[in-house]
């Protein structure tokens, strides 16, 4: 598999842009562990296999178990994760699959009710700049590193 297009070498500002974009997401105080869980189940909606890998990896540096991350795909189902978690995985399928059914009131109030404005404000950016990732790898035919 070979890549389409080399978006990083054609658009280097752009990409530097959203690279620190998801830098400061992943700085703003939210555990590494939850933006990982979140990045891969919006990669994993989106059929993108180099972001569904690169966040499985993440996932197991920052120490969430092999088993829990294979379950996030079925998060629901488990007794894995704990409320933020669900919360933060909820609002990630919701914001990532918008046509659907939009982002519900009772699901914004739930996720409101786990997480302070500042850190519903991070975790909303966070999962914007992975779709836009998302977009990039499958749109580009990004494979899994090495």
């Amino acid at each position: 598999m070979s890549i389409r297009l080399d978006y990083w070498t054609l658009a280097p500002t752009v990409t530097a842009s959203l690279r620190d974009a998801s830098f400061a997401t992943h700085t703003a105080g939210l555990p590494a562990a939850l933006l990982h869980l979140v990045s891969l189940r919006a990669s994993q909606i989106n059929g993108c296999a180099y972001c569904v890998d690169l966040h499985y990896r993440d996932a197991l540096k920052a120490g969430v178990a092999p088993r829990t991350i294979n379950a996030v795909a079925a998060w629901r189902e488990t007794g894995f994760f704990d409320e933020r978690e669900r919360a933060a995985l909820a609002w990630t399928e919701a914001l990532t699959r918008l046509p659907e059914r939009g982002a519900p009131d009772e699901l914004y109030d739930e996720v409101r009710a786990r997480f302070s404005d500042e850190e519903l404000a991070h975790l909303t950016f966070a999962i914007g700049i992975i779709n836009a990732w998302n977009r990039m790898g499958v749109g580009f035919g990004v494979p899994p590193a090495g």
